[in-house]
């Protein structure tokens, strides 16, 4: 049994496709488990309204695919941000983190990934890190109850860029149900603003680091660059992250319409699985 899990974000395969199709499909490509979205589109952040109907379908379809989903990107707070500056948006936010603890919990759902925004489509200040971390807390305090596990991606603006400042916050609210969950793509970009060593900052993490998103990305660029084409250097990242004991990786990447998608993740699968498979023989 190896020692580790290898995911695929949901948001790599075709809308087109039911969640049942998708776990079908993400196993038969060798993968371990799916990670699903909830992004700040209006039939994704539906899904946090599915009555227990939809819900026991998805289990029941989890159960006889035998393939689980068990983490999920909450990257609809962007839209919704718990530093926001207009009441209803923050109040919106906070409905959105507590429906989402709600479905992880009936899922099976271990980590939700947060996006480490105070605001995205709002200019931030010293207010509205205020808000965010007041906010904050509160979903801490939630997702505490639930037992599931909270955890911030490491962003591509300057409030959240690094594990460093993702550990700052971290430690600020100290609760054993708040971690780190860094991008790989975002990071190495950050380094190269900040003049620093990516396997430095993935350092900062240890002891709060609970999984990682294998994503590539190219200076200045952060989604959709195919693998092995930017400047991650994959390699020494996956052996850092895992002498800090992570365990749980996903591969982020994303169907634009492409025919040939399913080549696209199964290179992703191939690739990175070799790496974690030598990395693992090595320690």
């Amino acid at each position: 049994m190896k020692k580790y899990v290898l995911g695929v974000y949901e948001k790599a395969m075709p809308n087109s496709l039911s969640i049942k199709e998708k776990l079908e499909l993400a196993k038969q490509l060798g993968y371990d488990f799916m990670e699903i979205s909830i992004d700040e589109t209006d039939e994704k952040l539906s899904r946090l309204d599915w009555d227990k109907e939809t819900v026991d379908d998805v289990v029941i379809a989890m159960r006889k695919v035998g393939f689980n989903i068990r983490s999920m990107c909450l990257s609809g707070q962007r839209k919704y941000p718990m530093g926001s500056l207009d009441e209803n948006i923050r109040k919106r936010s906070m409905e959105i983190i507590e429906k989402a603890i709600k479905l992880a919990d009936s899922l099976g759902v271990r980590i939700i990934q947060l996006a480490g925004y105070d605001v995205y489509y709002e200019k931030g200040n010293q207010k509205t890190k205020e808000l965010f971390l007041e906010n904050l807390k509160k979903a801490t305090e939630i997702a505490s109850k639930y037992g599931v596990m909270l955890a911030f991606e490491t962003m591509e603006t300057p409030f959240m860029d690094t594990v460093k400042k993702a550990k700052e916050v971290v430690e600020y609210i100290n609760s054993p149900f708040l971690k780190i969950y860094p991008d790989l793509g975002n990071i190495k970009n950050s380094s190269l603003i900040y003049n620093e060593d990516v396997l430095d900052d993935i350092k900062e993490g240890k002891h709060l680091t609970v999984a990682a998103h294998i994503k590539e990305s190219i200076p200045g660029h952060y989604r959709e660059i195919p693998f092995l084409t930017g400047h991650v250097n994959f390699r020494e990242c996956l052996e850092e992250l895992w002498k800090i004991g992570v365990r749980r990786y996903v591969t982020e990447l994303w169907y634009v319409g492409q025919e040939d998608f399913e080549k696209d993740i199964r290179f992703a699968v191939s690739i990175f699985r070799t790496m974690l498979d030598e990395i693992e023989k090595e320690h």
